[in-house]
């Protein structure tokens, strides 16, 4: 297969064209979403039914414990579910799965990963599928939404301890946003030629009178929410590379459309509630340049086609979707990893290996190009407190953003979260090198055998989902070590991100003056792009000289 240049370029401006036409209309909506003060008939029913009151609002450690509450009572009945499935309805002949599968799996699709361990069409049935897995999906990514909505209301609040109300926050986001889009989503994949059945399997009479069992169910209803809440996990054991789950190369643009949408339109939603839509602009700038140049980077590498496997292969096409060709999935692979969505229509393990290198370093900045649903823009904004603690002290000054002071116990928190993925990411794939029985599991050599072990934990911790294809995590101990990188990566940074914003509602608002470092315009963008880049290099690049770049660089 041959890297079609002009395809590539054509493909990358008709999602910034249709991104940017989008971005301040879907913005306007969020604001409406999260700062409206009605609630419709059905959320009032709700609001009746679960014993909330709607018209109180919660601390940052109250928000916080809802959340945790919220998501432990998720994995739990995930996890019962998936045991149980033998013998309720919906499952076929499928036996209950496997207990440490479904202890991974529950955590995976609660925390937004939706890592899967399993051949999901042998192994869960419809049920499953659209009463937890599906249902997750549009949790998971409210949560992701309603954190950073409680952020930006602890910059903007002054002298509060509230934070809002996580049930309020969760329910609007589901009702109003995610349900509305995924529907409409749903919608243009049928059209597409996406599945949409309740067969679990369809025999297929060919001509010569041999039947094959061809799987079916609600693909398209899953496969929408899957993109546009940045979760990934498929229907099908191949993905989205599964022709049933996209079908066409309109479909696999479509896909990556979907997993931008909301997180390139929050930075808008920022700019209105914080009171300057500066602000917001000099945020999808940086993940607008960050996602165009790990674009770039991904396209080159893939169509350089360097490392030896590649060579042995005979150049591209092992991994590769023939409908789709390199293009679509040199896109699809640079946006899936920077968004937190972990969805495939390539095998990453595949990929020549510093394409390979730059689906990891996605993942490794954070995901915050645009990042996941309310995860990138919350990680991107506390890289920018930490640019401005950098700013200021260059000027000599206390620093600020927004007109709330950045003191010792702000700064603590936010290096503690841009430690928490890092050391989670370096410490599990450390221990796990050291252990003979568990390398066993990735059972290639040499530096790939490390990049599929770094790839796995650098997936978990931050939350992604793909995977190089080659280590198998089914196993007692990757199944545990695995959900530790999920859980910790996905609810220490909550916590942090919470906290900070409860210790910037106590404070007032300091009125910015000459002496105050401007938090938006060209001059802090580049600032903040290069906290990014440097912050991540520092704590990632020997470990990619083991793996990724040494495998990469053999000739």
């Amino acid at each position: 297969m041959t890297f079609n240049t002009a395809s590539f370029l054509i493909q990358v401006a008709a999602l910034v064209v249709v991104l940017a036409a989008l971005h301040k209309p879907v913005g306007v909506y969020l604001v409406r979403v999260f700062e409206g003060t009605t609630s419709s008939r059905p959320e009032r029913l709700f609001y009746r039914l679960a014993g909330i009151d709607a018209g109180t609002e919660q601390t940052w450690p109250v928000y916080l414990r809802s959340v945790l509450v919220f998501s432990a009572v998720s994995i739990l009945a995930v996890f019962a579910v998936e045991r149980l499935q033998g013998v309720l309805p919906g499952a076929g002949s499928l036996p209950g799965v496997d207990p440490w599968v479904a202890m991974n799996t529950a955590i995976s699709f609660v925390t937004n990963t939706n890592w899967q361990t399993y051949v999901p069409e042998a192994t869960v049935g419809i049920l499953v599928q659209m009463s937890l897995l599906a249902v997750q999906n549009f949790l998971s990514a409210a949560v992701g939404i309603v954190v950073v909505v409680a952020l930006i209301r602890g910059i903007v609040r002054t002298r509060t301890q509230r934070l809002g109300n996580f049930w309020v926050d969760l329910t609007r986001t589901s009702f109003r946003l995610l349900l509305p889009l995924a529907f409409l989503a749903a919608l243009v994949m049928v059209l597409g030629g996406v599945v949409q059945n309740f067969w679990p399997t369809d025999v297929v009479n060919q001509a010569s009178g041999i039947g094959q069992s061809v799987p079916g169910g609600p693909v398209a209803s899953q496969e929408a929410i899957k993109e546009l809440g940045t979760n990934g996990g498929g229907y099908f054991n191949a993905n989205s590379a599964h022709p049933f789950e996209n079908p066409n190369v309109f479909i696999s643009l479509f896909e990556v459309f979907l997993l931008l949408l909301i997180p390139s339109a929050l930075p808008y939603a920022f700019g209105r509630m914080v009171g300057d839509q500066k602000q917001g602009h000099t945020v999808i700038a940086v993940m607008g340049t960050l996602w165009l140049a790990s674009v770039s980077l991904m396209g080159w590498a893939v169509a350089a086609a360097q490392g030896t496997a590649t060579a042995a292969a005979g150049g591209l096409g092992e991994g590769f979707e023939q409908r789709f060709g390199p293009v679509p999935s040199a896109i699809f692979a640079a946006s899936t990893t920077l968004t937190s969505t972990g969805a495939v229509n390539v095998a990453h393990d595949s990929l020549p290996p510093l394409a390979g290198g730059v689906a990891m370093v996605n993942m490794m900045l954070g995901e915050v190009a645009p990042g996941g649903t309310g995860s990138g823009l919350y990680g991107l904004l506390i890289l920018s407190i930490i640019s401005v603690f950098i700013a200021g002290l260059m000027v000599g000054r206390t620093p600020e953003y927004l007109g709330k002071k950045i003191g010792p116990s702000e700064m603590k928190l936010t290096a503690l979260y841009i430690l928490v993925t890092p050391a989670l990411v370096l410490a599990l794939a450390g221990i796990t090198v050291l252990l003979p029985e568990a390398m066993a599991n990735a059972p290639a050599t040499g530096p790939h055998q490390f990049s599929e072990v770094l790839y796995a934990f650098t997936s978990g911790a931050n939350n992604n989902g793909s995977a190089f294809g080659g280590i198998t995590t089914s196993g007692p101990y990757l199944s545990v070590m695995m959900g530790i990188a999920m859980l910790l990566g996905r609810f220490l940074p909550i916590a942090l991100v919470l906290a900070l914003a409860g210790s910037l509602a106590r404070q007032g608002k300091t009125p910015a003056s000459a002496g105050t470092v401007p938090t938006h315009g060209w001059l802090f963008g580049s600032l903040l792009l290069g906290v990014t880049v440097i912050l991540t290099a520092l704590s990632y690049f020997p470990a990619l000289a083991l793996g990724p770049l040494a495998e990469g660089l053999l000739k």
